[in-house]
Order: C-alpha cells, then structure tokens, then sequence
C-alpha cells in the first residue's frame, strides 16, 4: 500500500498533460474549422448566440425555415447572397454549427476533467491557477467568437478582421498554453520538483515576432487580402504592390489596406523564419533535437503553402492547410521555447 501511495502522486502529472494535450488537438481541431468555415463565408449563418440552446441544430423543416428567415434580415443575405437556397443555406449552416459544437466540447472536455482531478487532489502545486486561467481563456473566447459574429449582422456584410484577429489569436494563445503547462507537467513526472519554464529574452523575441506574423495572416484572412495578387515573389509584377491607398492614419493604412497587410505578411514571414531558426537552434542545444526538427518542419511547409495558396488565387484546401499548418507552427514554437525555458530554470 506505501508503494502505491507513493506510486500514485508520480502518475498525476502525466495523466493530467496527457488531457491538456487531448484538449490541445481539439483546439486544433477548432482552428482548422473556423478556417473553413471563414472561406466558406459560413461565420453569420447562425444569427443568435444560445449557448445551451443552441447545441441542437434545425431538426423540423419548420425549424430550418426559421433559421434561413433569421439569415434572410442581415446585410451578407441581403446584398450578396440574395436567393441564396435553402440547399446552400444548410451547406453554410452545417460548418458554423460543427465550429460552435466544437466549442462547447472543448469547454466540457476541459472543464468536467479539471473538476474531477481537483476533487481527486490530483493536480501538483502551482498549477491550479494556471489551469484555471486556461478555463477562464476558453469561456472568454466562447464571448469573443459571439462579439465577433455580431459585428457582421447589422451594418456589414463580414466580420470586423480586427474582432476576428482577436479571436484567432486567443486560440493559438490558448493552444500555445495548453502545450506549454503539458510539457511543464510531464518534466515534473520525470524530474519531481523541477520548477516550471521560464520565458527567456530569446523566446520572448521570438513570440513577438511570430505574433506579428500571425496577426498580419488574420488581417489577411479577414479582408481577403491573399486574392489581390496571384504570383510571386512579385505582386501583380512589383516587389512593393501599386494598389496601396491612404486609409487616413499610419495604423489604420498599415492594419486595413489589402495591398500593403499583403505585402506585410508575405515578406515578414522570413523575419519570422529567422527568428524560428535561431529558436531551433537554441532547442537543440538544450537538448530537445524532436523541437527543433518539429519547428524547423513546420515553418518550412508553412512558407510553401503560403506561396502555393497565393498563386492558385487562395485555393481553398490549400488555405484551410495554410492555417492548419500555421496551428501547429504555434504548437512547435511552444514545444522549442519550453526546452529552451527548462534549461534556464535548472540555473
């Protein structure tokens, strides 16, 4: 009995990293489909946000009617999709019902496991908070979502792509989170009493720099910028694209213009590669050889799928890739920033 009491606190640490990154590949699973429902054009079909209500799709012919109704009196209906089918209504439905789905499983696959393992005393000290942190995050993305969907449904005919960089954003924040407490947990299995990872001057520049890379490819994303040029290394024949407009102040220019948030992102991306390499680098010098190779993979098919998604005018399985590929490059920057934080803890 003494070795199985002693066996048992040993084993916590692992089950519980073992959930995080469960959750983590539904996250995951969350970003892949609200890229396809993005290119689909599917974000507004659903017009009210009914968190418990709203887990059963239209079951009765009389229930799609309704539904289509409420999609009929919003702006995107009126002034582009006009005589839009209840066929193509369905079609659109269906993948914004699967993203909402999706997020109430992630909500309950995280938060009836958290509940059980602090009934059972089974998470290690100092963690607690942070998985409840993690929780709060995931409910505030539930309202971020909504708060983005609404600034479609009156005076526009999309979303707003700074609430949708928000959004997308807080996903790879949650699912860079998810890895990092994972692998945090699975080092204090094998080394009991080893102090969490630190952020280091290194990985924080190199966080910033992939932010950056990333809310440029959500700006993208929400204005459509990847269909103003088709070729590359050039855009429309120029290095620097001849459609940039004034949009009255430095930020709004450099946030709002398609051309120049085109331009911005495709070419920061090898800033970003730089600053990838280096953390490779660095993970491999502290000894985790998978991170670097697991980085340096990433953001090279990234940098390929972003070239080929320009030039076929944003092929759609090319750009739900893009994204994807983009989730796990988060995933891997996080795995490479924790080996290089673990061995600075150990000083």
């Amino acid at each position: 009995m003494a070795s199985l009491a002693h066996a048992l606190p040993r084993t916590r640490p692992i089950a519980i990293a073992n959930w995080l990154l469960a959750v983590a590949g539904l996250v995951f699973a969350m970003v892949v489909v609200g890229g396809i429902t993005r290119l689909t054009e599917s974000g507004l079909s659903i017009t009210e946000w009914k968190p418990i209500s709203g887990a059963l799709p239209p079951l009765t012919d009389a229930q799609w009617l309704a539904e289509f109704e409420k999609y009929r009196q919003i702006p995107e209906y009126q002034l582009i999709n006009k005589g839009m089918s209840l066929a193509d209504f369905k079609f659109i439905y269906f993948w914004e019902y699967i993203h909402r789905l999706l997020g109430r499983v992630i909500g309950l696959a995280f938060a009836l496991p958290l509940a059980w393992f602090a009934w059972k005393r089974a998470i290690p000290p100092g963690y607690g908070r942070r998985l409840l942190a993690l929780l709060a995050l995931g409910g505030l993305q539930g309202t971020i979502g909504w708060w983005m969907v609404s600034s479609g449904l009156t005076q526009r005919t999309d979303v707003s792509h700074y609430r949708l960089a928000v959004h997308l954003l807080t996903a790879l924040f949650i699912l860079a989170g998810l890895v990092w407490t994972a692998l945090d947990l699975r080092r204090l299995a094998a080394v009991p009493g080893s102090r969490p990872a630190r952020l280091t001057p290194l990985t924080l520049a190199v966080g910033l720099i992939l932010f950056v890379q990333l809310l440029f490819g959500a700006f993208v994303a929400g204005l459509n910028a990847g269909q103003v040029a088709n070729t590359w290394p050039l855009m429309n024949e120029r290095f620097f694209p001849a459609g940039v407009q004034d949009q009255g102040s430095l930020w709004a220019t450099l946030s709002s213009d398609p051309f120049l948030i085109h331009f911005i992102h495709r070419w920061w991306a090898f800033v970003a590669v730089v600053a990838l390499v280096l953390l490779a680098r660095a993970a491999r010098r502290a000894g985790d050889r998978p991170a670097s190779i697991a980085l340096h993979s990433a953001f090279g098919v990234q940098i390929l799928l972003g070239i080929a998604t320009v030039m076929t005018g944003v092929d759609i399985t090319l750009a739900v890739l893009h994204q994807a590929v983009g989730a796990l490059l988060v995933a891997s920057t996080a795995w490479a920033a924790h080996a290089v934080g673990s061995r600075r803890s150990l000083g």
